[in-house]
């Protein structure tokens, strides 16, 4: 049985007695919020993690935000992906949209990051998704089975299964623009009927597949009643605890 996860990516924001009292309002507020099989995710900047580790629970899990691909070395300004578990941390993301385009970070790239996270035990959140371009032109299916093929495929079917998916439409974030309900259904169908003819029906029925892309209290019901809609990668809603909680809270009434 697939695990709905509801995660937090705070991005650059907050310093450090904010992102502190922030986790702290989550932790408290979440906590009875979180049933059955079911997890919150917090993936804060790297000054955070180790404070936020400490004070995460089962409910309540922290994440890095990327992790350089490399196990140790001369790349300043960089983090590992044993220095990020080192720390108590338990996710990464990895792919997200703003890293390949600010970043230029490939498919190729993101290959050996997920090998370097699963390697020291830390579970990606792997981030597909199209452009407003590629959605007009009708190109996305194929983009997004190469951003899976490139990105993944090379994981054994063992590997793969510590694996989250995020589907973020690159057009839907940052812009107040979302997916219909419908288009972000059809995706995730695509994105599941891939990961069957790749490793077969029972890993691709167990495995969560996030919606990514202006998901807010408002519409995170919707969504998340959708078929293979598992949860959200959640950004500028995940900056407020009452909005964090209120998207929390859509799990408990289905």
């Amino acid at each position: 049985m697939r695990k709905n996860i509801v995660a937090g990516n705070w991005k650059m924001n907050l310093d450090y007695e904010q992102g502190l009292s922030l986790f702290s309002e989550i932790v408290n507020m979440v906590k009875d919020e979180v049933v059955g099989n079911q997890e919150a995710v917090v993936c804060s900047p790297a000054i955070h993690l180790s404070s936020l580790a400490k004070l995460s629970t089962a409910k309540v899990a922290v994440g890095a935000q990327n992790i350089h691909q490399a196990a140790s070395g001369a790349y300043t300004g960089e983090i590992s992906a044993s220095q990020v578990k080192s720390v108590g941390a338990s996710y990464v993301i990895l792919g997200h949209s703003e890293r390949r385009a600010y970043f230029g970070e490939t498919d190729a790239l993101l290959a050996e990051k997920v090998d370097a996270a699963l390697a020291h035990g830390l579970k990606p959140i792997f981030c597909i998704g199209e452009t407003k371009e590629e959605r007009e032109s009708g190109e996305f299916f194929a983009v997004i089975k190469t951003q899976l093929e490139q990105g993944l495929f090379h994981l054994s079917a063992d590997a793969f299964q510590a694996v989250v998916l995020a589907y973020e439409p690159v057009w839907a974030i940052g812009t107040g623009l979302t997916a219909t309900p419908a288009q972000a259904q059809d995706v995730h169908a695509f994105i599941r009927q891939t990961l069957v003819e790749k490793y077969g029906q029972e890993i691709a029925e167990n495995t969560t597949i996030l919606y990514g892309g202006s998901c807010n209290p408002s519409n995170a019901n919707e969504l998340f009643s959708q078929t293979d809609i598992d949860g959200g990668l959640i950004g500028g809603a995940s900056l407020k605890s009452r909005d964090f909680l209120e998207i929390v809270k859509v799990f408990n009434s289905k």
